[in-house]
């Protein structure tokens, strides 16, 4: 516990330079941004500071009001060397999405040290059966079923998921887990967008 609370506020600290740095780069004031961003002065003050974890969500807010990528915002996190970055089992950082309202739960599996692609693996849990929301994203995502039985829709079809099963579509198709056959549901999601390519 006292290793994954030192993880979280060695990642706030690193997050918060970031945001700051690229604001101070751009002249831009805490205000103006936390305006751009749809938050409050405050919190980002907070964020910069490194005193508070943010969502996902809100940072790529910031992201966006900054000009610049959300995977951006965590380049040279704990990477500890040039070539190879390693994240022990059961220390991904568990992250906040739009899906987590929907009973999924996501842990970043890498933080993406290439600035024209985004690749953002997770590992997603899904313990009770829920009525799922489509999402729709930029990029193209890979599915690997690690455990349960799902059937799951991209656009009009309709794909039956069991363990060692995969999938891979364009993010744009909505999509969304249809109809939970066997619970848990664990499964590796890899989204990735080759922003040299846009």
């Amino acid at each position: 516990m006292k290793l994954l609370e030192e993880q979280h506020t060695s990642l706030n600290i690193h997050l918060g330079h970031t945001i700051r740095n690229h604001r101070k780069r751009h002249h831009l004031t805490i205000a103006e941004v936390s305006k751009l961003a749809g938050i409050s002065v405050g919190m980002l003050s907070k964020i910069e500071n490194g005193h508070t974890s943010t969502s996902l969500e809100t940072l790529e807010q910031l992201s966006k009001a900054l000009g610049v990528t959300l995977s951006s915002l965590f380049f040279g996190y704990n990477k500890p060397t040039d070539s190879a970055q390693f994240v022990k089992s059961g220390q991904g950082l568990e992250v906040v999405r739009r899906g987590t309202k929907s009973g999924h739960t996501y842990h970043l599996l890498a933080y993406n040290q290439n600035q024209n692609v985004t690749l953002e693996p997770f590992l997603i849990s899904i313990e009770e059966i829920e009525d799922f929301p489509f999402f729709s994203h930029a990029g193209r995502e890979f599915i690997y079923m690690l455990e349960g039985e799902v059937s799951y829709q991209v656009g009009d079809e309709f794909f039956l998921l069991q363990a060692g099963d995969s999938l891979t579509f364009e993010g744009e198709t909505p999509h969304r887990p249809d109809n939970i056959n066997k619970t848990p549901i664990r499964f590796l999601s890899i989204i990735s967008d080759n922003k040299e390519l846009a």
